[in-house]
């Protein structure tokens, strides 16, 4: 039995072949793909070998400071990728610089409020600035010391940053934390502030002994923009600082000890913060 060829295929100028359908696709961008295969594209440009000349450790540094000083640069989407992985790869760096008895969380944590068009870039967490300045740091002398031996690391090159900035980041982000736990803090853009015009401050001492000095008075129990308050950092002393009008000026001093957790500090400070806002 003789089988029947199929039919000669016809093409009909009217019904483009598929899967275009005339539906005309722009150009696709590297930012436009989604952030899985971004993160996975940007972990592919390590080398996995090592060079003629250069060990694998040798140029996986070079890639990471070629990420940290020029890739992430490109766009926002790879930024944010490239960021995701030297954070990752330097946070236990930075966990182990630590000093006691502080505590340490830099992982970012984005605001919902937040409209801005980099809000994927921008966080709440002040610590992860900290992290950010000694990748930036670390990634220069790991080259530094890989090309040239007579490159020496100094042992305080990171001495500002976890001497002062990392404890008084971090105890910003417990009192953001605290703050709002309490009512007397807010990230949100709606809210007000307290009034610019009070000289009130708060001065407590080890033993608990609270001494005051009153100006004109809050207008009313309003939480605070955690985006206005600071922190003002010593070993004996820590203050809590408003920002309003341009201006700065101290409304919650407290005593600490050298060997007093950031969390206890954060909690005297939300406390004395709670009196300042409610008092009259």
């Amino acid at each position: 039995m003789q089988s029947v060829p199929p039919p000669p295929y016809v093409s009909n100028s009217t019904v483009p072949p598929p899967p275009f359908y005339g539906v005309h696709r722009g150009v696709v961008r590297l930012s436009d793909l989604p952030p899985h295969l971004l993160l996975k594209i940007v972990y592919m440009t390590f080398p996995q070998t090592p060079g003629i000349d250069e060990g694998k450790i040798v140029r996986q540094r070079k890639t990471l400071c070629w990420l940290s000083t020029q890739l992430r640069l490109v766009n926002r989407s790879v930024y944010i990728a490239c960021e995701h992985l030297l954070r990752s790869t330097y946070l236990p760096a930075y966990d182990s610089l630590i000093r006691p008895p502080y505590s340490s969380d830099p992982f970012p944590l984005s605001s919902s409020a937040s409209t801005s068009p980099v809000s994927g870039v921008d966080t709440l967490q002040r610590e992860t600035r900290v992290l950010d300045l000694f990748i930036a740091l670390k990634v220069h002398e790991d080259v530094m010391v890989d090309d040239s031996s007579l490159h020496l690391e100094r042992e305080d090159s990171f001495d500002v940053l976890f001497d002062f900035m990392q404890p008084r980041s971090r105890l910003e982000d417990l009192v953001r934390y605290y703050g709002i736990r309490e009512g007397v803090v807010h990230t949100g853009t709606t809210g007000m502030n307290a009034t610019s015009g009070s000289s009130t401050i708060f001065r407590v001492d080890n033993s608990g002994t609270c001494s005051t000095s009153t100006g004109k008075r809050p207008s009313g129990p309003v939480p605070i923009s955690f985006s206005a308050l600071s922190i003002s950092f010593s070993p004996r002393r820590v203050g809590l600082v408003l920002t309003a009008s341009g201006r700065k000026r101290t409304i919650v001093d407290v005593a600490r000890t050298r060997d007093e957790k950031l969390e206890i500090t954060a909690k005297k400070l939300v406390r004395q913060l709670k009196i300042w806002i409610s008092d009259g």
